[in-house]
């Protein structure tokens, strides 16, 4: 594992400066109350991994732009679900309410990339239980089934495990679900505290995942076609906070550290 220096590296110095990079959208969450419709849609309700939140739509308390940045807040707090059916065996229709509400943000359909770098700034929440990522799934999610659409993770971090930073990717041939899955972690000191900049530089050949000036992970593509590279189409981005589930949940959720922040200073999307 390695071990990111401890000093800070402010988020207005990132590689996105880089002369080889123009800058193609953009974020810096400058006008404040509910996120800007014309780049971000929502998620709504009890979505994957079995976790435990439900993702709520143009709720302030869930999600709002303030002072400049992108606030999402997951909550304690019982949540009706309206599409429950205790006879459901469907795990997102047999409860009947949660005990967590957050929020996600898509920029389907508004904001698709193929190659770039993408960068997202952000502060992260901490505490066991706590699940923040910036990813990205492949447009033809849907019609083409996970994971073969394909999966960018640039940032992942479970609060048991509060300092390790995750990126990874996900394919038909390499995924978790099969324990094949590539990706690569790296230790940044107490990130709930200071901004750093997550990112993944994406090109017909490799990517390459940095955390600020840090390159800490990179995937190859193996000329093997979709099964092992689904990244030669456009993907969107997600930005998301989950309480509990399979991998955030994997050591239990401590009820009393909520209410919790992931903050994010800016999203920008550069191609060459």
């Amino acid at each position: 594992m390695f071990r990111i220096a401890a000093w800070i590296i402010l988020c207005a110095t990132s590689l996105g400066a880089a002369a080889d990079w123009k800058l193609v959208w953009s974020d810096e969450f400058d006008r404040p109350g509910l996120p800007d419709p014309a780049k971000w849609s929502h998620e709504v309700g009890f979505i994957r991994n079995h976790e435990l939140q439900f993702y709520t739509k143009n709720r302030s308390k869930n999600c709002r732009v303030h002072d400049g940045k992108l606030i999402i807040q997951a909550r304690k707090e019982k949540f009706k679900n309206p599409d429950y059916d205790r006879k459901s065996p469907d795990w997102k229709k047999s409860r009947k309410h949660s005990d967590y509400t957050s929020a996600s943000l898509i920029t389907r359909g508004k904001g698709e990339w193929t190659f770039g770098r993408i960068e997202v700034c952000a502060k992260l929440p901490t505490g066991r239980g706590t699940w923040p990522a910036a990813w990205m799934l492949g447009s033809d999610f849907g019609p083409t089934p996970w994971p073969d659409c394909g999966e960018i993770d640039i940032m992942e971090n479970v609060g048991y495990d509060p300092e390790t930073i995750h990126a990874n990717i996900h394919t038909k041939a390499y995924n978790h679900v099969l324990q094949t899955n590539k990706g690569a972690k790296l230790v940044v000191p107490r990130p709930w505290e200071t901004f750093h900049v997550y990112a993944v530089e994406w090109f017909p050949d490799h990517m390459d995942f940095f955390v600020d000036e840090v390159k800490y992970f990179s995937f190859a593509n193996e000329g093997q076609g979709n099964d092992t590279w689904p990244y030669d189409k456009p993907h969107y981005l997600i930005l998301n906070f989950a309480v509990g589930g399979d991998w955030g949940g994997a050591k239990g959720v401590d009820p009393k550290i909520f209410p919790q922040e992931y903050v994010i200073d800016y999203v920008r999307v550069y191609q060459q």
